[in-house]
């Protein structure tokens, strides 16, 4: 009878482990294994002298940032699509750089980018970006406001010039590392 009374006991236990379990955390919480961006695909990419900005192009920089003067320009198309890389300062002399992209004929601004010191990131960003097993310091650090309100940080890594290695999304106090890349 004690025998039994064990075996019971031991399988009761047994069961109590088999308890409801708590539900996974949401993916934006699990830290992503790799922070490091495939490749995009390749723009042609051709300099654009200030006073040769397509008078569209010129229009929506200056909608934008009133009183920009413009230091220069880059044309780019890629995948069909054409995109213009605007430079400049602001009227207080501040640095700016403006991507716009075609659509239907029109100009549209789709992000204003600044460079920042990687120390200036707001933390829950920085945390986000060391998580992953490749995680870098960046060379480069790119605050690139959208027009949604989302900041997107883009990192480039030592010795990797061209394009950000790795982006970090930053809304609403939750900062997410991101698993592709902007079309622009």
């Amino acid at each position: 009878m004690r025998g039994q009374a064990w075996l019971i006991a031991g399988a009761m236990l047994a069961l109590t482990g088999c308890g409801k379990a708590e539900a996974p955390a949401p993916p934006e919480a699990a830290a992503p294994e790799k922070s490091v961006l495939a490749d995009g695909p390749a723009a042609e990419i051709s300099g654009v002298a200030a006073a040769d900005l397509p008078p569209g192009v010129r229009d929506a920089v200056l909608a934008r940032v009133p009183g920009m003067k413009v230091a220069e320009a880059e044309r780019k198309e890629r995948g069909g699509k054409l995109f213009y890389d605007v430079e400049g300062t602001r009227p207080d002399g501040s640095e700016i750089e403006l991507d716009l992209i075609e659509e239907a004929g029109a100009w549209r601004v789709v992000e204003m980018q600044r460079d920042i010191a990687w120390a200036d990131a707001p933390a829950p960003v920085r945390a986000a970006a060391g998580a992953p097993d490749d995680a870098f310091t960046p060379a480069r650090v790119i605050e690139s406001t959208q027009e949604d309100g989302t900041i997107v940080y883009e990192l480039f890594a030592p010795g990797k010039a061209d394009e950000p290695a790795a982006e970090v999304n930053w809304k609403d106090g939750k900062a997410v590392l991101r698993t592709t890349r902007n079309e622009y």
